[in-house]
């Protein structure tokens, strides 16, 4: 089937800071693009429509949008972002704004499941049978994939709050959560960085204890993730992950954690993202409906 032959799907990436607008016949083959900033929801949402409306008719719509939100198809509060602690989104019906907008399916899910999918179907885990997918940057929050299918059990998996161990050198440090205080992302997220150093990871000197610090409790997430699910690839993405050398910090620092105890062996793997900043977009055009 040719390009030409395929049905056009819409996409939004739709996350706290800005919004990412696509359409083409699937997320390898996008032929417009747009990015908006993420204001309050009536003016983001609006310009969103307005763009889609201006090019060619969509025949559905994915959403990858950023949470927590409400992904149980019987509840009545299906497609909205939920409790947001992002001014104004709290309650926003963002799924249903756009299928009474363009009259087209909806798809919906997480921003993280989204670029999991799109990570395991076109990124870094085309040869695997799971995949975990972690953005580290304002939030921690992370996707699973096995055997192709998003998790989602009661709701959907919120990765940066699990409970890490402290490290011998950061005791002190209350965290950032507002939740949880010292959770995963309230002591290894951007602004938890910024609050105990004062710059973002990359500005500080490559040997600043900071590294060492981020690199022992992302790789006890990467460590978690492998003993409760066996992931085979797990893809770390985000702005603070853009630090020279933490990637690998990171898979050293989860080797000595995992002491070689696990089956799967080397078929554990933590990469970057196949996909580069794209697989979140990817994951939304995804996510919309084909049938």
């Amino acid at each position: 089937m040719s390009s030409s032959d395929k049905p056009l799907l819409g996409g939004i990436e739709a996350g706290g800071t800005k919004f990412v607008l696509a359409v083409g016949h699937s997320p390898t083959e996008i032929i417009a693009r747009h990015e908006i900033p993420t204001r309050d929801p009536s003016t983001t949402l609006a310009e969103a429509g307005e763009w889609f409306e201006g090019q060619q008719a969509i025949s559905a719509l994915g959403i990858a949008s950023f949470g927590p939100v409400e992904l149980d198809r019987s509840s009545p509060h299906w497609g909205h972002i939920t409790n947001t602690p992002k001014p104004g989104w709290a309650n926003c019906d963002i799924a249903g704004y756009f299928a009474e907008r363009l009259a087209v399916p909806i798809g919906f899910d997480t921003d993280v499941n989204g670029a999991a999918l799109a990570e395991y179907e076109h990124g870094a885990g085309k040869a695997a049978a799971s995949l975990a997918y972690i953005t580290v940057g304002t939030g921690i929050g992370g996707g699973l994939v096995l055997d192709g299918t998003a998790v989602h059990g009661a709701a959907h998996p919120e990765t940066g709050h699990i409970l890490p161990r402290r490290h011998a050198d950061d005791r002190e440090f209350e965290g950032v959560c507002p939740h949880h205080g010292d959770c995963l992302e309230g002591l290894a997220s951007g602004p938890a960085i910024k609050a105990r150093w004062g710059s973002s990871l990359s500005e500080l000197p490559a040997d600043h204890l900071a590294h060492e610090i981020i690199a022992y409790y992302l790789a006890q997430l990467a460590h978690s993730l492998i003993a409760m699910t066996a992931a085979e690839i797990i893809v770390l993405g985000g702005g603070v992950m853009r630090t020279g050398g933490l990637l690998g910090r990171v898979n050293e620092r989860a080797s000595q954690i995992g002491a070689a105890y696990f089956p799967g062996g080397s078929k554990h793997k933590i990469v970057s993202p196949g996909l580069g900043n794209n697989a979140g977009l990817a994951g939304a055009l995804l996510l919309a409906p084909s049938h």
